[in-house]
């Protein structure tokens, strides 16, 4: 009977703790969780403006897909957060909260920390190619 008991408060502490995983919000801080999240983040971002392909994504708002594209290169970042992520909340809660929780904020995280660069590249790049004949004109000018 006492087995039964003790099996019955183990189950419980287990559900309990896979369901905190499960609804764990990036957008809180956690003390070992949030330098992982940062860093896979960091990665998905640095990775996503190093790729043309996902860099047209970013562009186009469609941050998901953009870090699709990269992601095999965030790799480490990933299974160092999930690693981290089972030794807190139980086994197979880390792979769980990265495909819900994290994935579900990676987007808004992305848009947040690219969309200024994306901004000033667009701003950078918006002025009309110089006219030739202004050009010659303006080395001449400064010749004199």
């Amino acid at each position: 009977m006492r087995a039964l008991l003790f099996g019955a408060v183990v189950m419980t502490l287990g559900w309990g703790a896979a369901a905190e995983a499960a609804g764990r919000n990036p957008a809180h801080p956690h003390r070992v969780m949030s330098p992982l999240e940062i860093a896979a983040t960091d990665c998905f971002a640095e990775t996503v403006l190093a790729n043309p392909a996902a860099l047209r994504h970013a562009r186009a708002g469609r941050w998901y897909e953009a870090a699709g594209i990269t992601g095999f290169l965030c790799r480490p970042e990933v299974d160092a957060m999930i690693q981290a992520h089972d030794r807190l909340y139980g086994r197979g809660t880390g792979a769980r909260y990265f495909q819900t929780a994290y994935t579900r904020h990676l987007g808004q995280q992305l848009a947040d920390r690219l969309q200024p660069v994306l901004e000033r590249k667009a701003m950078a790049s918006a002025e009309p190619p110089a006219d030739k004949a202004e050009v010659v004109e303006v080395v001449d000018k400064a010749a004199e």
